[in-house]
C-alpha cells in the first residue's frame, strides 16, 4: 500500500514540476513523461504483488472532514484496475512524449502532463479509496483533470462543445454517485466502506434503489447506453494517447465503481443480473452497429468502447445470476470474464486509438474515406492495429477471445439449471455474444481494409511518415500483451482467483474447484494457439528459405487485367457498411445522399450516409434545450452588481443557520 501511495505522490509532483517547467518544452516533457512512467512502474510492482499475496493492506488516517477519512487500502479488487490503469497510462506517457511535438508551436505541454498525470493519479486513488467522501474527491478530480485534456485543442469549437457534453454528462453521473452515498452512509452513521459493511445488509427496497443509483451513477462514466453520448464526443477530440487512456481504463473506473457496490450492497437478487445482462446486451449490440456507421476513425473505436463495456457488464449480470441461482460455475465463469475482458479491452482497445492516432499524426486526416494504402507506408503499425482488431473481434489465438470463451462457457453453465426460466437469460448471453463478435468483424474488416489497404484515397495519405520509436513501442508492447494472454490465458485466471472470490462471496477452496472445470478447455486453447503460431513461423521461415536465391518484386494489386486501378474503384466506408446497416435500419436515424451514375459515359456518381445517434437527439438533447429555457427564466437574478450577489450569499447562509438549528438544537 505505501508503495502504490508513493506511487500517486509521484505522479503529481513531476506533473506539478512539469507545469512549473512550461518554459522549457524539454524539460517539462521529460519531467512529466518521465514522472509517469516511474510513478506507473511502482503501481504495477505494488498490484503484482498484492495479487500474488492475495492480501488486503490498508492504511487510515484522520481527516477534519464532515463524514471523511484518508482511509484507502489495496485488496485484490482493487490491484486487478490498477494493472490497466498504471500500464496504460505509462506506455501513453511514452508515446505522448512524441505525439505532443507537433502542438509545439500552440500549446503549453507543461499544463498537459499536469492533468495528465493528475489524471493518473486520481484514478489510483479512486481504487484504493475506502472513505466515500475520499472517494467523491478523487472521483471529481480525475473528471476535472480528464476534461482538460479532451479540451487540450481548444482552438476548435467542436473541442469545446464535446468538453461540455463531457462535463454536463459526467456531473449528472456524480449527482447520482453522491445520492448513493447518501442513502448508504445514513443508515451506517459513517462514510467508511468498513463501517458500511459492518451495519449489515439494507432492506430489500433500499439495497434496490443503492443499486440503480449505483448503475446510473458508475454506468454514466463507463459509457452503458443511453448513457454513453458523452464518450463518442470526446474520446475521438482528446490527443490520441489521452483517448486510449480514456477508453482503455478510465471507463473501467466506472465498472470497479459498480463492483464495488455491488460487494458493499446485499447479495444480489435474480433480477439485478438480468438488469445488467439486458443493459450488456443493448450496449453490445447498438455499440457495434453505431460503430459500423461511423467515417471518423476515432469515432468509431469510441463506439466499439460502448460495445465492449456491454460485454463487460453483460459477464457481470451472468455472475450475479449465477450467485442468485446457487449455481457456482455460473457466477465463476461470468464474473471471471468480466474481469478478464477488463484487462484485455484495455489492451486491444489502447493499441487501437494509439494506432489512429499514429494514422493522424501523420496523414493530419482521421476520416476514412482520406485514407487507404498506410500498410505499405506504416508497416509496423498497420501490423499492430491488425493484432488489436484480431483481438477486438473475439478471435483466437489472441486475448479477446479468451475472456469472451469465459463468458460463453458461464452462459453454457446456465442449461445445468432445472428452472428454465433461470436458464433463459443465462442462454440469452449466446446468441448476443455471437452476434456482437460477427459485427465487429465486418467492421474491422472493414476499418483495416479501408485504412491500410488498397491505393491511398488522398494525398494526405499518399505522404503519409511512419512515427518514431516513442510511438511505435507502446504498441509493439501492447500487441504483445495481447498475443500473450491469448496463448496463456490460464496464468491470467490464476491471478484472478482472490479477486473473483472476492466478488462472488465464494471462499477460495469453492472457487479453486470451479475454476478447475475452465481450465481444461483454456490449456486447449492456449495448446492449439501455440502450434498454430509455431506452424505460421515455421512456414514464413521455410518461404524466407525457398527464396533466399531468387529474385523477389513486388507490383501492383491484379486487377482482373485493368493496368491502372484508382481509389475510386475501392470500396469506400459507407458502401462497405451499407448492407449491414441496411439490415438493421430502424434502429438508425440515417441520412444518405446518392448521385447516380446518369447516362453511358457518366462524370459523377457518390454515395454517402451519416448516422445520427438516437439517444442525444431524442434524449439528451430535447432535455438539455428544456433546461436551458428554465435556466433563461431566472436571468432575471444576475443584476451585475456585486452587493446584490453578496446579499444572495448572505441570505443563503442565514437560511441555512436557521435550518440547522430547527433540526439539531432543542
Amino acid at each position: 500500500m505505501n508503495l502504490l501511495l508513493v506511487a500517486v505522490v509521484l505522479l503529481f509532483v513531476s506533473g506539478t514540476l512539469a507545469l512549473v517547467a512550461g518554459g522549457f518544452p524539454a524539460l517539462s516533457k521529460v519531467l512529466g513523461a518521465g514522472g509517469s512512467v516511474a510513478g506507473c512502474a511502482l503501481g504495477l510492482v505494488a498490484a503484482v504483488g498484492a495479487l500474488t499475496r492475495a492480501s488486503t493492506e490498508a492504511l487510515g488516517y484522520n481527516w477534519d472532514v464532515p463524514y471523511g477519512s484518508f482511509s484507502v487500502a489495496l485488496d485484490p479488487l482493487s490491484a486487478w484496475f490498477v494493472l490497466p490503469i498504471c500500464g496504460i497510462c505509462g506506455l501513453s506517457a511514452i508515446y505522448g512524449a512524441k505525439y505532443l511535438d507537433a502542438y509545439a508551436e500552440r500549446k503549453s505541454r507543461g499544463a498537459h502532463w499536469f492533468f495528465f498525470n493528475l489524471l493518473a493519479a486520481s484514478m489510483l486513488m479512486v481504487i484504493t479509496a475506502r472513505n466515500g467522501v475520499l472517494f467523491l474527491v478523487a472521483w471529481e478530480v480525475m473528471s476535472l483533470a480528464s476534461y482538460f485534456l479532451v479540451v487540450f485543442d481548444d482552438d476548435d469549437e467542436g473541442v469545446l462543445e464535446a468538453g461540455r457534453t463531457y462535463l454536463i454528462a459526467t456531473h449528472l453521473g456524480t449527482a447520482f454517485l453522491l445520492g448513493f452515498f447518501i442513502v448508504l452512509g445514513q443508515r451506517a452513521g459513517s462514510l467508511d466502506f468498513a463501517a458500511i459493511a459492518a451495519a449489515g445488509p439494507p432492506d430489500a427496497a433500499t439495497a434496490g434503489l443503492l443499486f440503480l443509483l449505483a448503475l446510473v451513477g458508475f454506468g454514466t462514466k463507463a459509457g452503458l447506453m443511453p448513457l454513453h453520448v458523452w464518450l463518442p464526443e470526446a474520446h475521438p477530440v482528446a490527443p490520441s494517447h489521452v483517448s486510449a487512456v480514456m477508453s482503455a481504463v478510465m471507463v473501467k473506473v466506472g465498472i470497479y465503481g459498480l463492483v464495488r457496490a455491488l460487494i458493499l450492497l446485499p447479495p444480489a437478487p435474480a433480477r439485478w443480473g438480468g438488469l445488467l445482462i439486458g443493459i450488456g446486451i443493448v450496449s453490445g449490440i447498438l455499440g457495434v452497429l453505431f460503430a459500423l456507421a461511423q467515417h471518423d476513425l476515432k469515432r468509431l473505436l469510441a463506439y466499439h468502447t460502448v460495445e465492449n463495456i456491454g460485454i463487460i457488464t453483460l459477464g457481470l449480470g451472468l455472475g450475479l445470476l449465477g450467485v442468485s441461482f446457487r449455481a457456482p460455475l455460473v457466477a465463476v465463469l461470468g464474473v471471471s470474464g468480466a474481469l478478464f475482458h477488463v484487462l484485455n479491452h484495455a489492451m486491444f482497445k489502447g493499441l487501437l486509438f494509439l494506432g489512429a492516432g499514429a494514422v493522424a499524426h501523420a496523414t493530419g486526416t482521421r476520416d476514412l474515406d482520406l485514407l487507404g494504402g498506410l500498410s505499405k507506408r506504416m508497416p509496423w503499425v498497420a501490423g499492430a492495429f491488425l493484432v488489436g482488431a484480431v483481438a477486438i473481434v473475439g478471435l483466437p489465438p489472441l486475448n479477446g477471445f479468451a475472456s469472451e470463451f469465459l463468458i460463453y462457457l458461464g452462459a453454457f453453465g446456465g442449461e445445468e439449471l432445472s428452472d428454465p426460466g433461470q436458464a433463459v437469460p443465462c442462454l440469452l448471453v449466446i446468441p448476443a455474444l455471437a452476434l456482437m463478435g460477427g459485427l465487429a468483424a465486418v467492421c474491422f474488416t472493414k476499418v483495416v481494409g479501408v485504412v491500410f489497404l488498397g491505393e491511398p484515397r488522398s494525398e494526405q495519405a499518399a505522404g503519409a511518415h511512419r512515427p518514431g520509436l516513442l510511438m511505435s513501442l507502446p504498441m509493439l508492447v501492447l500487441a504483445a500483451g495481447c498475443l500473450l494472454c491469448g496463448i496463456a490465458p490460464q496464468g491470467v485466471v490464476v491471478l484472478l482467483v482472490p479477486v473473483v472470490s472476492q466478488v462472488v462471496r465464494m471462499d477460495l477452496a469453492t472457487f479453486s474447484a470451479q475454476v478447475e472445470n475452465a481450465m481444461v478447455p483454456l490449456r486447449w486453447i492456449s495448446l492449439v494457439a501455440s502450434v498454430l503460431i509455431g506452424l505460421a513461423l515455421a512456414l514464413a521461415v521455410l518461404r524466407k528459405v525457398l527464396l533466399s536465391g531468387r529474385e523477389v518484386a513486388t507490383s501492383g494489386t491484379w486487377g482482373c487485367g485493368y493496368t491502372r486501378p484508382t481509389a475510386r474503384m475501392q470500396y469506400t466506408s459507407s458502401s462497405f457498411a451499407q448492407p449491414t446497416i441496411l439490415f438493421f435500419m430502424p434502429l438508425f436515424r440515417i441520412r444518405q445522399t446518392l448521385i447516380a451514375p446518369e447516362g453511358l459515359f457518366p462524370q459523377r456518381a457518390a454515395f454517402s450516409m451519416e448516422t445520427s445517434d438516437p439517444a442525444k437527439e431524442l434524449l439528451y438533447l430535447p432535455a438539455f434545450r428544456w433546461v436551458g429555457r428554465l435556466l433563461a427564466g431566472l436571468r432575471w437574478l444576475q443584476r451585475g452588481h456585486l452587493h446584490i450577489y453578496i446579499l444572495y450569499i448572505g441570505v443563503t447562509l442565514v437560511a441555512l443557520l436557521i435550518w440547522y438549528v430547527e433540526i439539531h438544537i432543542p
